[in-house]
């Protein structure tokens, strides 16, 4: 009976006491944290990667449309100007790892290659890769986040030609 009420005794002591506590919600908090943290950051790297996918197209469309109504010399340096940001210097990479020139497609609109009124640029296939893929950590290719991302943008020719007398 005495060893009884010494262990109950033990076991209210050992209730009373607060020692451990804070690392024990640490434990329980941290890795929640630390996934939204990732999570927070995931979805900041993808937003910037489709406004960059976005800004390269409307570049390329801006570039391509301000000459002459010729497409078949701008669309090579439309794409350059797509995957590099220059068309002429491409020495510094792509603007997004994995951008390549067969991600671009250039198609100038009009009644011929030599006429054209628009030009359409589009950035087809890209494979946005996370840093943080769920299906490499768990083993599960099904949970994978690489996300195929596709941008276009389409402006209209601004190139009238030399005016009458020039």
């Amino acid at each position: 009976m005495r060893k009884s009420i010494a262990t109950q005794q033990r076991v209210r002591r050992f209730l009373k006491k607060e020692r451990g506590t804070q690392i024990l919600e640490l434990a329980i908090a941290l890795p929640v944290m630390l996934i939204l943290l990732g999570a927070v950051g995931e979805f900041g790297r993808f937003f910037y990667t489709y406004s960059a996918l976005t800004n390269a197209v409307r570049a390329g469309a801006r570039h391509a449309c301000k000459w002459e109504r010729n497409a078949s010399w701008t669309i090579p340096e439309t794409t350059k100007m797509v995957v590099y940001g220059d068309y002429s210097n491409t020495s510094n990479g792509p603007i997004l790892p994995g951008l390549t020139t067969s991600n671009v497609v250039v198609q100038a609109n009009g009644p011929s290659v030599n006429n054209i009124d628009s030009v359409t640029v589009k950035i087809v296939n890209y494979q946005y890769t996370p840093l943080f893929d769920l299906g490499k950590m768990t083993g599960i290719p099904s949970l994978t986040l690489n996300i195929p991302m596709n941008a276009s943008a389409t402006m209209h020719q601004l190139y009238n030609g030399p005016t009458a007398g020039s």
